[in-house]
């Protein structure tokens, strides 16, 4: 049954991991000006009916600080359709939250980015997909969009925001892995996130174009010798790309064994592995709460930990099952739940429920064999 938790756990030592709430993705609205192809919430116009109002939306800010000062993301959606979003993320800045927002860039003016500006929006991501304008309109679903995008850009870093760029990788743009980065290098970004495909929501029709493994790996190997060649220029975070810190882990002893200054150590350390804990923090150190108050241990994790308009946050964050059992890599099955860089990575929970039915399932792109297998020394059914 898609979703069923486990029957039983055998906890080991070093396998719960400690939840420290870093970041929550807030979808604040699910309406949205484009129509992309790959797009998780398969947002629309709209209307949705059901959105937290404006008191709810104050209210929960409060419970976070409950838990800790996560980094708040204002995504959609298009959050900037949402009229209160200023007031919402004023309101969350003024109780000490960072506040970032992720947008299409479409609707940003010079008035719009002086508001950002004003809540303030410490930094603001803009997914761009395609170096050209042909390219980004027909995936984004409006003719357009590839212009607009580069003047909200603008208007942000004019205004004092910093800017990064998004791009959902697949076979489609993969080969523009150069001129994407070459593109956020040029319009002035500080961070460029290649985001992995999950295929739900609207991504669901991208399936055919999905990496393979190998075709994933030699991505998470481009990031790396990007990030090592780029330094302090570009901070690189792969997403729904848990793996990559164990590709790090591999580059640094690989360059250790040449002599040579690895990641963790050289200029590009201010990177991805200082930054961050882990691969999947899902219900770890991340969480994502719907336009309807649904919590999940991300967006494409399609499965509800809670709903704040049920329960308290702090409630479900500390003991909702869904988390807990994502806290226990004992849980985890197959090669994910023997291979040695599990700590570090996890796999991708979503990849793997939407590949088979099982979150706590095998992650389906990785291609790594595990120690515990390569020596055939692994127990059956785990």
């Amino acid at each position: 049954m898609r979703g069923e938790p486990p029957r039983e756990s055998h906890p080991g030592p070093g396998d719960n991991l400690t939840p420290r709430l870093h970041v929550v993705a807030w979808e604040m609205t699910k309406g949205c000006n484009l129509n992309c192809a790959h797009c998780r919430a398969s947002a629309g116009y709209g209307p949705y009916p059901g959105e937290l109002s404006t008191e709810e939306c104050l209210h929960l800010i409060d419970q976070f600080l409950e838990v800790g000062r996560p980094t708040l993301i204002l995504t959609g959606g298009e959050p900037l359709l949402r009229q209160d979003l200023f007031q919402v993320g004023k309101y969350a800045a003024e109780r000490g939250l960072r506040v970032v927002m992720g947008s299409n860039g479409t609707l940003i003016t010079q008035e719009m980015a002086a508001r950002l500006k004003e809540i303030p929006v410490s930094r603001l991501g803009v997914s761009l997909d395609f170096p050209t304008p042909e390219l980004q309109d027909n995936f984004r679903g409006k003719a357009g969009a590839f212009e607009a995008a580069l003047s909200g850009i603008a208007q942000a870093r004019r205004a004092g925001i910093e800017v990064q760029i998004n791009s959902t990788i697949t076979k489609l743009n993969a080969p523009y892995l150069n001129d994407l980065l070459a593109l956020a290098v040029r319009v002035g970004a500080v961070a460029f996130h290649p985001f992995l495909l999950v295929p739900t929501g609207r991504g669901k029709g991208l399936e055919a174009v999905a990496l393979a493994p190998e075709e994933y790996e030699a991505v998470l190997n481009w990031i790396y010798d990007k990030q090592m060649e780029l330094g302090d220029r570009m901070f690189f975070k792969p997403t729904d790309a848990p793996h990559y810190w164990r590709v790090v882990r591999q580059r640094e002893r690989a360059s250790q064994e040449a002599g040579a200054s690895p990641m963790g150590r050289g200029k590009a350390g201010q990177g991805a592995m200082n930054s961050l804990t882990r691969g999947c923090l899902a219900g770890v150190g991340f969480c994502f709460i719907s336009h309807r108050g649904r919590v999940q241990g991300c967006g494409y994790l399609d499965i509800e930990a809670g709903n704040v308009r049920e329960q308290a946050f702090s409630h479900i964050w500390a003991r909702s099952p869904l988390f807990v059992q994502l806290r226990d890599l004992a849980n985890l099955k197959g090669k994910c739940g023997l291979c040695e860089y599990k700590r570090i990575c996890g796999g991708c929970r979503a990849r793997a429920y939407e590949a088979a039915g099982d979150y706590l399932g095998p992650e389906p792109y990785c291609i790594y064999e595990p120690m515990a297998l390569s020596k055939g020394t692994a127990r059956t059914g785990r």
